[in-house]
């Protein structure tokens, strides 16, 4: 992983194996798992932008990461245009420096509705259930 302030992941708790999740934990499972998948791309965009040209195995090895999510990050950079292969190994582009203002734009339209998601869950999670009972 890169070095420096903020870029360790978060490390997500697993969820029991006898709990059969719900639609909406489901739901809440899958943005996770695209969350995490945007950290690796991150991580991997970042370590390249340091140290370019880069190959797959080292890539790797630097950021402890399979060889497949690797390769599968990198996939997705490449046809996002921000990296680009050499002989060496990968290289970001110019594009990159849009790359990053839309995913810092981005990720403000998500943080403004994941906190009202939360205001929401914190307001419903205080009321008492209603009185009735059925539909």
């Amino acid at each position: 992983m890169p070095a420096g302030k903020g870029s360790e992941r978060p490390v997500r708790e697993e969820m029991p194996v006898e709990e059969v999740p719900s639609e909406t934990t489901q739901l809440v499972a899958r943005i996770e798992e695209e969350l995490d998948l945007l950290v690796r791309n991150v991580d991997i965009l970042e370590r390249l932008a340091k140290s370019p040209p880069t190959g797959i195995i080292r890539l790797s090895e630097a950021l402890h990461l399979p060889i497949h999510k690797t390769r599968y990050s990198l996939h997705l950079l490449e046809r996002e245009g921000v990296i680009q292969p050499s002989a060496d190994g990968a290289v970001v582009t110019e594009k990159a420096r849009e790359y990053w203002t839309n995913l810092d734009n981005s990720l403000d339209r998500i943080t403004e509705l994941v906190q009202h998601l939360k205001q929401r869950a914190s307001e419903h999670g205080a009321r008492p259930p209603p009185g009735r009972k059925g539909y």
